[in-house]
């Protein structure tokens, strides 16, 4: 009964996670659908990675790794201005490499160790990250889900696919260094008094990290179920502090958006209208693509928009691009500011993340329709 309680609490409190249910609930209502639907809108392959990822980003963040990585970037960077910047780089190259997910789940619970020792713009670090994540996914097409379909889709080898879409990916990563120097000062970096060296369980940190690379590889290898299965019971049996510790209300809200704004998105109004636009002009589309992203966010954009168009690569293009703007615009976005919780941080991500997507828009677009 207090754990009942005590969700009914969170869930009233976080306005999100309230809106997504108060969706999900009126969509059941009006829109009623068969259970297989809903099945399908829940993407439990999708869920099932996220919790894998979750429960291995914790354990290696439990295992005092982190923290001692963050003490050496600390130690080796002289400013505030140069952190930033390292971070915003290392973001877009970890989200290219592996997905903007898991970049971000070992990106973010850096910040946070390296806030913990040193005086930090933590909340502003953290929305940057959030922006270069998705400037980094965007030139990979295993970078985030909806290029990785689209690019299944599209028929295109491998390199002419990232040929397409890397101008985009790289305009929006010079665009958001350059907003980092605006952005941050090089202040010197100053420590929360002295520097203590941060316990460490080594195996529990390696193994979390072995186990991490072997849950990106079977989100690749499309068996992530069984993947979050075998995390899952390791954690039960030996390291239940670890799922302790796991935001298990973030697993949530995720299921919630999936089946809300998937519902939304089949809803009949919406595919009436979406129907009567002509997407086969690129300006459309890449206008288009960015404002749907901003609704219902860019994967289910991109799940709803393939069936209306041949242009693919330009579609992945728009649909990157409007992961920023609205933080719902990216899941991405919604895994930053969840792992942050600082108060007020979706307001703060939108005074940099909507000037950002009118900037980026704009360049890119001069770009990729001239």
């Amino acid at each position: 009964m207090i754990l009942i309680t005590g969700v009914l609490l969170r869930i009233r409190h976080d306005r999100l996670l309230l809106a997504l249910l108060l969706l999900t609930l009126a969509l059941a209502v009006f829109d009623p659908r068969p259970a297989q639907e809903y099945l399908e809108w829940l993407d439990a392959p999708t869920l099932a990675g996220l919790t894998g990822l979750l429960v291995l980003t914790q354990a290696v963040h439990l295992s005092g790794l982190i923290q001692r990585w963050a003490q050496a970037a600390v130690t080796r960077l002289s400013n505030v201005r140069a952190l930033a910047i390292v971070l915003v780089l290392v973001s877009a190259l970890l989200a290219s490499l592996l997905t903007n997910d898991v970049a971000l789940f070992l990106v973010v619970p850096l910040t946070l160790a390296i806030d913990a020792i040193a005086q930090v713009p933590r909340a502003r670090l953290v929305i940057f990250e959030a922006l270069a994540v998705n400037a980094g996914s965007t030139m990979s097409p295993i970078g985030n889900p909806q290029n990785l379909l689209l690019w299944q889709h599209s028929g295109l080898a491998l390199p002419q696919f990232v040929l397409a879409l890397l101008p985009a990916g790289a305009i929006m990563l010079a665009l958001l260094l350059g907003l980092s120097i605006a952005a941050f000062p090089p202040t010197p970096l100053r420590l929360h008094g002295a520097m203590r060296q941060q316990p460490l369980n080594l195996p529990l940190g390696v193994g979390g990290m072995l186990l991490l690379a072997g849950m990106v590889a079977a989100l690749q290898l499309h068996v992530a179920i069984p993947a979050a299965l075998i995390v899952l019971a390791l954690g039960a049996i030996f390291f239940r502090p670890v799922l302790a510790g796991v935001d298990w209300m973030l697993l949530l809200t995720f299921a919630l958006m999936f089946v809300g704004l998937g519902h939304l998105s089949a809803a009949p109004w919406v595919g009436a209208h979406v129907a009567a636009i002509d997407w086969r002009d690129p300006r459309v589309l890449y206008g288009g693509g960015i404002v749907l992203s901003q609704l219902i966010s860019n994967v289910p954009a991109a799940v709803l928009l393939q069936h209306y168009t041949d242009n693919l690569p330009l579609l992945a293009i728009a649909v990157n691009v409007g992961g920023s703007g609205f933080m719902v615009g990216s899941l991405a976005n919604l895994i930053a500011l969840r792992l942050d919780g600082s108060p007020r941080i979706a307001w703060k991500f939108h005074a940099w993340s909507i000037p950002f997507l009118l900037a980026s828009a704009l360049l890119v677009g001069i770009c990729v329709l001239r």
